[in-house]
Parts: C-alpha cells; structure tokens; sequence
C-alpha cells in the first residue's frame, strides 16, 4: 500500500504584503511531514494560493495553524481585490493523494473544520465532497454576497455555519474548508487590457452561465440592451425562443431539448427555481466543472480569463482553451498565451500534450517527456513566466528521475565496469530490452502519417505507443534491478547473534531472493513485448529502415535471455521449491517464445537485404 498523502490548497486574502504571506506559510513549514510545494501571491486579486502535501496528521495540523495565524494577521474590514472571497482564509480544501480514501480524508477536513470554529471562533462552512447539504457542496453558492454581505447572512437559519458560532467575525471573516478532486487553476491571458472582454468570455465557458441579453449582442454579448428576465406567465428558455407558460414547462423544455438541468443553473446563480419571477434569465456556459471570471493583471499589463477546472477528466485544460481561441477571435481578440497558479496533475497535462499531438497527426509513442513539453508549448504555459516540469507537475513518474537511468552513457558504463558487483547484468539486460523497444517506436514514427502511409497509419502508431510503455517499464528495471540486489545484500547484513535474529535474517534473505527473482522475470517479459511490437514494425515499417528493427529485435532478446539468466541465478538459494518450479517453466515458455519471434524477425530482415 503506498504512503497515505494529502494535498492541501488554503487560499488566503493577501497577496500583498510578503512579511503577512511569510509568517503564514511559515507555520505551514514548521510542523513535520509536510512540504511546501507552491506559494502563488497574486497583488490585483490581493490573495495567495498555498500548497503543501503531507501525511494525514501533518496536513491536519499545517492546516490548523495557517489558518490561526492568518486570522491573526489579516483584517478583512480592510481587505480590497478582486477576487471573490469571505474570510482571512477564504477556502481550504483538502485532496486525497494516495493512500487514503475520500471518506477518510472527508473525516480530516471535518477535524479541522471543529478546531477553527471552536479554538478560533471563526464560522466554518463544508463544501464539495464534505458537504452537509447538497446546496452547500457548491463553493460559489456558499459564497455569494461575499465578505460584505456575511453579518447577514449569519442571521438566516439556513445560513447557519456547520461549525463555529453563527456570529458576525468582522476581523477574520468566514472559512470554507472541503474535500474535493484536483483543482486546476488555469488562467489564459488575452491581448487586451479591457477586463471586461475577458470577463464576456468568462462568463461564456463556466457552467453556471450568464443572463440572457437580447439585439446587439455579437461580437460581444454583455452589449446586449436588453435582459431577459421571467415574470408570472412568461418564463424564457434561456437557449432558444420557447417561452412556457408555467416554469416546469421551461424545465421539462431545457430537459428534454437542451439537456440541461435548469433549475440547478438557476440554483447556481442564487435564484430560486420555485420562485424566479423578477430574476434574469440565464443560459449555461459550455463547460461542465468550470469556474471563470475575467479580470486586469497589471503586472501582465494584460486581461485574464481565471479558470477554476474542478473535474480535469470531465473537462480539461486544452478544450477550455480551444474554445476560449474560438471565441477570442469571434471577438478580434487575440489568445496569447496560458498559466498555471501551483500544481497540475501528471495525467492531466499528459493528456493535453497527447491531444495536441492528434491534433497534428503525430503518434503518441515518443518519450513522456516529449508529450508534456508538446503540452507546455501547445497551452503556451511560458508566456507570462517559467513553467519548469519538475517543480509543477504532481505525480510525476519517479522513474524518469531514477539515478541509472540519469546518468550520461559513458558515466553508466564506467558505473557497471567498476568492482561492485550492481549495476550488473540485470540492469544491461533491462537497458538491452528498452533500447530494442525504442528502435521498434523509431522505425513507427519514421514510417507513420507520413504522405502515402495512411493504410499504416494506425497499425503504427499504437506499435510506437506501446513501444513507448515498454521502453518505459524496462527503462525503470534498469534501476529496479540493482535496488533489488541492494535489498537482499541489505538483510545479510542483518544482525544474527540470538536464534530469533537468525530467523528474521533468513525470511528477510528469502524474500529479497524472490523480489531478486521477480525482477529480472519482468524484464525479460517486456523484453518480449518489445520483440512482439519489432515483428509488427518489420512487416508494416519503412523498407530501409528495417535493419534497425532487425538491431532492435536481437537487443529485445537479449533483454529476455538475460532476465530469464538473473531469475535462474538467484532460485538456486530459494528454499520454496514450488516457487522455483513455476519459475523455471515460466522462463522456459518465454525463451522459446522470444526465440521464434527473434528468428522470424531476423528472417524478414534478411531477405529484404539481399
């Protein structure tokens, strides 16, 4: 089971002054088990985004004090920005990393929730996935009136806090505290200095929409002269010229027609679907988990569209950004570029980098990092500063950072010349197999979506993708390898002086013995996929370049026979003699296999080269 890790995101109501951000984030560093990743002030939005991960108990407690302190040193009856907010810490979601389920962490945020309302006094509201109400899991409608309209607010019984007293905190405001999936926050950047032609766009792509404007509305709709509003008996549809008479006629219409929900945009809006008379009508934006509003960045000296994605696999970075060009350019406007305030998720900016690779027909089996830096470019994500993959991507695969498979080329093999007996012929065997799946994805890429290959195309292109997984898997073995090994030569080295040491030392052997085995049997079995994808790139892949699948297949063999020989060293000393049977029938099945590939390959190579 992997290490339980939290990732906490509090959002606080000074972007400023640094000395105010520094004693804040302080308390954060401070408590052990957590590392701050990202510190993101922003001065027009006067507002800092914070992020940090941890262990459970770290993250509670980092958590805890932030939100002490800021109450300390922020007083909302001074607070001006442009960014919607209602406390000294406006919001603090908590996101479950890994190790630890959505309830789990749910639980977490309600502990810390009882600590701020009742150590510090300040009204707490949950949200999203910790939310008490449906009504309350949307941080929008929980905000609406913002911080001047709080002391309200706190008087209506349905506003009632879910924890602290329901009373007016004029210094530190009020705090929403959640769990919720990764949030992205996406900004895209215009040439205009015109907020409002940002805030037109805005209100075009987030899900709860805009009000409806009628004559005059195009290029830019909020110049429509007039609002549609509903009124006893007339009730508009909000995205075509149906008027119902009653309002569940224009919500069974919006159903059945738009597919949309209307009286949960309504909802989102702060408008009452039972009673709506007198309340403008409203459309919904195109995007599903979005968030946006539109405003100056002077430090830019250009408009921003802020985005919030709350559900990146529903809605992602790269179609909000698509249709944000589109509809730039309705507007004469001009996209110049993207940002990301703190983090982005590994998959999430992985799968923008591939759909733009789609987009110009080109495969997808080329190096991870190839596909995400395609992202970077293709979202335009260094237009305002510097977007560095290592410091902003989460969940980055360790094992494109893995010490063997950094190293120089000559600096590796003067590692594996040296007297210790790893790096050895484990890892070569890992390397030998990742070189031959990597000569299989080149002779893909040189032959595919090329003029005149399109009857290849396909076949070729998934051949450079798994290609690519596998080069992948066995570039990782390289160093799973010799940390194998490491792990054995770990437990004979362990105490051995009382019988009860003896016995501890022999289990912990046997069990390194068979991660010793299970290694090495990985890489021959990819070593084998790699040789499976060289048979289909020989048959489909450019003519001369066949010699390199012929190469690419001898390499991927013996990544087989050298894995299937470091499995075969090592069941000499396992005592689990069951084990060692399926072991050895495991390996003889993938020699034999490996090798009726290999001399079928090498057959096709050599008669194109006669």
């Amino acid at each position: 089971m992997s290490k339980a890790l939290v990732e906490c995101v509090p959002n606080f109501s000074e972007g400023r002054n640094m000395d105010v951000i520094n004693q804040i984030t302080s308390e954060i560093k401070s408590v052990e088990g957590v590392r701050l990743l990202d510190v993101d002030p922003g001065a027009e939005m006067n507002r800092t985004v914070v992020t940090f991960v941890g262990s459970p108990e770290g993250v509670k407690e980092a958590a805890f004090r932030a939100i002490k302190k800021a109450a300390e040193l922020i007083d909302m009856r001074k607070h001006k920005g442009s960014h919607p907010r209602m406390g000294a810490t406006d919001v603090c979601p908590f996101v479950p990393v890994s190790g630890i389920t959505v309830e789990e962490c749910v639980e977490l945020s309600k502990e810390v929730a009882r600590r701020v309302g009742e150590e510090l006094g300040i009204p707490v509201y949950l949200y999203e996935k910790s939310a008490t109400r449906p009504e309350r899991q949307n941080l929008a409608i929980i905000r609406q009136g913002e911080y001047e309209g709080l002391a309200e607010k706190l008087k209506d019984p349905e506003w009632k806090p879910d924890f602290g007293p329901a009373e007016f905190n004029p210094q530190a405001g009020a705090t929403v505290i959640g769990v919720r999936e990764f949030l992205i926050a996406y900004n895209i950047n215009l040439n205009t200095r015109e907020a409002k032609y940002a805030t037109d766009i805005a209100f075009e792509l987030r899900e709860r929409g805009r009000s409806v404007r009628r004559g005059n509305i195009r290029p830019f709709y909020f110049k429509g002269r007039e609002i549609l509003k509903y009124r006893e008996g007339h009730y508009p549809c909000g995205s075509c010229d149906f008027v119902g008479k009653t309002m569940d006629e224009t919500i069974r219409h919006c159903k059945d027609i738009h597919h949309y929900d209307l009286p949960h945009l309504l909802k989102l809006n702060g408008i009452d679907p039972k009673h709506p008379e007198g309340q403008s009508v409203k459309k919904p934006g195109k995007f599903k988990h979005c968030k946006a509003i539109g405003w100056l960045v002077p430090e830019y000296d250009r408009a921003q569209i802020s985005i919030n994605l709350t559900n990146y696999k529903v809605t992602s970075m790269h179609h909000v950004l698509e249709e944000t060009r589109r509809l730039a350019a309705e507007r004469g406007l001009v996209v110049t570029g993207s940002e990301i305030v703190g983090l982005v998720p590994y998959p999430a900016l992985l799968e923008t980098g591939k759909f733009y690779l789609q987009q110009q027909g080109r495969s997808l089996g080329i190096p991870i990092r190839d596909i995400l830096e395609t992202a970077i470019q293709s979202l335009g994500l260094r237009d305002v500063s510097d977007f560095k993959i290592e410091e902003r991507v989460l969940g980055l695969p360790e094992d494109l950072n893995q010490p063997l498979v950094q190293m120089k080329v000559a600096d590796f093999i003067d590692e594996v010349s040296r007297e210790s007996p790893a790096p050895g012929g484990g890892s070569i065997a890992a390397l030998s197999g990742s070189l031959g799946a990597a000569l299989a994805s080149m002779v893909s890429n040189l032959t595919a979506n090329k003029r005149g290959s399109e009857a290849v195309d396909e076949i070729l292109n998934e051949a450079a993708e798994k290609a690519q997984e596998i080069k992948f898997k066995l570039a990782a073995g390289i160093d799973a390898d010799t940390n194998a090994f490491n792990a054995y030569m770990e437990a004979r080295r362990l105490p051995s002086k009382t019988a009860e040491e003896k016995k501890i030392k022999h289990q912990a052997e046997q069990a390194g013995l068979k991660q010793a085995v299970h290694v090495p049997l990985e890489t021959a079995r990819q070593s084998l996929e790699a040789l499976k994808v060289a048979e289909t790139v020989v048959k489909y892949g450019n003519p001369n370049s066949i010699t390199d699948v012929g190469v690419g297949a001898l390499m991927a063999f013996n990544g087989v026979k050298g894995g299937v020989f470091n499995v075969l060293i090592n069941l000499g000393q396992i005592e689990d003699q069951q084990f060692v049977k399926e072991m050895k029938e495991t390996c003889r099945k993938l020699e034999k296999e490996a090798a009726e590939l290999r001399d079928r390959i090498l057959s096709r190579v050599e008669e194109k080269i006669k």
